[in-house]
């Protein structure tokens, strides 16, 4: 025989696991879970706090995107092409045009900032594979000492302004 308060234990776990959620497999959850899926992202984009609208230059490390993150959103909503030229800044708002370059051996290349990241110290750009390759940068390598110049660099009014790499 159980003891009083075991028994009620196991009543109440009987009680909590049969009428507690229902069935995974039940049609009302399989609609529930593909409306999930279906929903578009509801982002709201902000500037991040210390946004660099100066249009300065900035040096640091650059990165290269993880392949496995082809086809997923960016933060300007757009996919991620390894294509492409699009790159990531913490700092520089979405939108801007720069040039980046490979300190170690001169090579540059365009790329637009679509994306939020990189989230390691010291890097300051993440680049798509293209604009990777643009700069001599392999996934070997992984990390290249560079520097980004805003070429167009959008402000919070609606304007753009110049940055430092639009005078090359």
């Amino acid at each position: 025989m159980l003891r009083p308060l075991a028994a009620i234990a196991c009543l109440i776990g009987y009680a909590w696991t049969a009428h507690a959620a229902p069935a995974a497999d039940s049609p009302a959850a399989r609609a529930e879970a593909q409306r999930a899926l279906n929903k578009p992202p509801t982002v709201v984009h902000r500037q991040p706090k210390h946004a660099d609208h100066s249009g300065r230059r900035v040096r640091g490390k650059a990165s290269v995107y993880h392949p496995r993150f082809a086809g997923h959103r960016m933060a300007d909503q757009s996919r991620y092409d390894p294509h492409s030229n699009a790159a990531a800044s913490k700092t520089l708002p979405l939108g801007t045009e720069a040039r980046v370059t490979n300190l170690d051996n001169g090579k540059s290349t365009k790329v637009e900032v679509k994306d939020r990241g990189p989230y390691v110290d010291g890097r300051v750009v993440d680049l798509s594979s293209a604009s990777a390759a643009d700069l001599g940068i392999t996934r070997k390598e992984g990390v290249a000492p560079v520097e980004v110049a805003p070429i167009t660099v959008p402000q919070p009014d609606g304007s753009v302004k110049l940055g430092a790499g639009a005078a090359r």
